[in-house]
């Protein structure tokens, strides 16, 4: 038995037995926060894996347990929920091996999450600059993968996707690593999405980093 509901200006339905939500009309997959809450405890610090200028980024398990990134959006956005909606499925059908892969979202009342498939070893920040627990000894080969694969997810995104997107902030925490150290660049469609009231982000070179 199912009930309906407006979801990213869609007709979304809800199955009363799994509690998993869909979309009918958009392609993308819908999660209900509750669900979202159960996979990260509750938004549990322990579990929090980034933070940035666009939202706090924690770890997640799915019910199947598949392990997921979720980033909280904490930037407002002028667009309405359709147009939203429009954006997420343009960046969900987006798919490249040095991209990483949005699974779904989410929006109920005032949030709004993206997730994400979750990479092992965080970012390249973290690999260069973390703690001695989460340095990571980069070698030239690695480094020169890392560099590489970087410039051709960069490249996909200008050259051969439609409609082009320009990330307008690369950098090292923004780029990912899976357990072979290959990388992925994140939030490539957050300068599509968020925020539409700001005109440039700055790329300034700043601190000891």
């Amino acid at each position: 038995m199912f009930s309906s509901l407006k979801c990213f200006g869609a007709m979304c339905r809800r199955d009363q037995q799994s509690q998993n939500y869909f979309s009918v009309t958009q392609g993308v997959r819908i999660f209900s926060y509750k669900d979202l809450i159960l996979a990260t405890r509750n938004f549990y610090p322990d579990n929090k894996i980034g933070a940035g200028g666009f939202g706090t980024v924690y770890k997640g398990v799915l019910k199947d347990g598949t392990e997921v990134a979720m980033k909280q959006l904490s930037a407002e956005s002028e667009q309405g929920v359709h147009q939203f909606s429009t954006e997420i499925s343009t960046i969900s059908a987006i798919k490249h091996e040095n991209l990483v892969m949005l699974l779904g979202c989410c929006i109920e009342e005032d949030h709004r999450i993206l997730v994400y498939e979750y990479l092992e070893n965080n970012s390249l920040s973290h690999a260069l600059f973390g703690s001695n627990n989460g340095a990571i000894n980069l070698d030239w080969q690695a480094r020169s993968k890392i560099c590489i694969g970087t410039a051709r997810g960069i490249a996909y995104l200008h050259d051969e996707v439609t409609p082009r997107i320009v990330h307008r902030d690369i950098k090292a925490s923004n780029i990912l690593l899976d357990k072979d150290l290959n990388p992925k660049i994140a939030d490539f469609g957050l300068a599509k999405l968020f925020p539409d009231n700001i005109t440039h982000l700055s790329t300034r070179v700043a601190g000891t980093l």
